[in-house]
C-alpha cells in the first residue's frame, strides 16, 4: 500500500500537471485557487500535498520533491506544520464515526487560518481533500473566501467529481484537469506498492487509478470482478444468485465488501455500455437505468442499514430484465 497523500514522497505521472504547477509558482503570480480534478485514486491529493511542501519548503525543482528528510515533509506528515491545513470530512466526536460531509465549521476554521500571517514567513496553504463533500452552508463559506483571498495564502481544492461544485467556485479556481494514469505508470506503480498482485486484470479494472487498483488487490476485488463479470454475462439462477450473495456478504465483516461490489458493478457496467455506444449499438437507456438504480439501491442500504443480501440478489435479478 502506498503511503498516505500528506506522507507520500513518490509521485509518478501528471507531469503536465505538475510542470503547470512550477511555472506558476516561478512566475511569482500563483493564483490563490487551483482546483486538481479528475477521477478517484488517480494522485490528485498526493500532487496537492507535495505542492503544498514544495511551496513552504522554498521549493526550486521542478518535480516539486522535497525530501523525506526535509522538516517541512515531516511537519506536514505528522500535522504540525503552522503553515498547513487540511480540510476534509471528520470523525464526529458524539458518534465517533465518520462524517457524511465536510461541514461549514471546518471551512470556518480553514477560512481563520488562511487569514493569519504565516507563521515562517512564507506561505499559507490549505488543502480541500474531497471538496465536493462539502455542504451548501461549507460550500458558500469556501467561495467567500475565494472572493476576498488572503495574501500569501493558497487553496488547493481535490475533487473527484467536478459537477458536484458550486459553478461561481469552479470559475473562481484555476482548474487542473488531472487524467486516468497510463498503462505503463501503473505497471510500475503496482510492481512497487503490490508486486505480488495479477497487475494486467487490476489495470484492467481499476481504469488507471492506482488508488483502486490497490484496493481491489487488498480487498479481493478481482474476485469480485469475476463475479461481477458472471452476472453481466448471461442471467443468474436464483440458486447461484444467493450463493453470490452469501460469498460477498462472508466475505467481508461491515460495508466494505459490499461497497466494493456495487461499486464494480456499476463501473464494469459502465465500461460495457461505453463499448456497445461505441460499436454502434442503440438502446442501451436500461443499461443507464440500471447504472442509476444500483447506485440508488447501495446508498439507501448503507444509509437504512437494509439486508446486504436482499440488495445483492434483487440486482442481479435486474440485469437481465427486459
Amino acid at each position: 500500500m502506498p503511503p498516505d497523500p500528506r506522507s507520500n514522497p513518490h509521485f509518478r505521472g501528471h507531469e503536465e500537471a505538475v510542470n503547470s504547477l512550477y511555472q506558476a509558482a516561478r512566475s511569482g503570480r500563483l493564483h490563490h485557487g487551483w482546483l486538481l480534478a479528475g477521477p478517484p485514486g488517480i494522485g490528485k491529493a498526493t500532487l496537492a500535498y507535495r505542492f503544498g511542501r514544495w511551496l513552504l519548503a522554498g521549493g526550486q525543482t521542478p518535480d516539486l520533491a522535497v525530501p523525506e528528510e526535509h522538516g517541512v515533509f515531516r511537519r506536514v506528515a505528522a500535522g504540525t506544520h503552522p503553515d498547513f491545513f487540511t480540510a476534509e470530512r471528520r470523525v464526529n466526536e458524539k458518534t465517533e464515526k465518520l462524517q457524511g460531509e465536510i461541514v461549514i465549521k471546518t471551512i470556518q476554521e480553514a477560512s481563520a487560518f488562511m487569514r493569519l500571517t504565516p507563521a515562517e514567513g512564507g506561505w499559507r496553504v490549505v488543502v480541500v481533500d474531497g471538496a465536493e463533500d462539502m455542504n451548501v452552508n461549507a460550500a458558500n463559506a469556501l467561495l467567500k473566501l475565494l472572493e476576498e483571498p488572503p495574501p500569501r495564502a493558497i487553496l488547493l481544492l481535490v475533487s473527484a467529481a467536478l459537477g458536484r461544485l458550486l459553478p461561481t467556485i469552479r470559475s473562481r479556481c484555476r482548474v487542473l484537469p488531472m487524467s486516468p494514469l497510463p498503462d505503463a505508470t501503473m505497471h510500475t506503480l503496482l510492481a512497487d506498492y503490490a508486486p505480488d498482485a495479477d497487475a494486467t486484470r487490476l489495470i484492467e479494472l481499476s481504469e488507471g487509478s492506482i488508488g483502486g487498483a490497490l484496493s481491489l488487490a487488498e480487498g479481493g476485488g478481482v474476485a469480485l470482478a469475476d463475479l461481477v463479470d458472471e452476472a453481466l454475462n448471461a442471467p443468474v439462477k436464483p440458486a447461484r444468485a444467493q450463493a453470490i450473495a452469501d460469498n460477498v456478504a462472508r466475505a467481508v465483516e461491515g460495508a466494505d465488501k459490499f461497497e466494493l461490489f456495487f461499486s464494480l458493478l456499476r463501473t464494469r457496467l459502465a465500461a460495457r455500455t461505453r463499448a456497445a455506444a461505441r460499436a454502434g449499438a442503440t438502446h442501451l437507456s436500461h443499461n443507464v437505468t440500471l447504472w442509476q438504480d444500483f447506485g440508488k439501491l447501495q446508498r439507501e442500504v448503507l444509509g437504512l442499514n437494509l439486508d446486504k443480501r436482499a440488495a445483492i440478489i434483487l440486482a442481479l435479478e435486474q440485469l437481465h430484465r427486459s
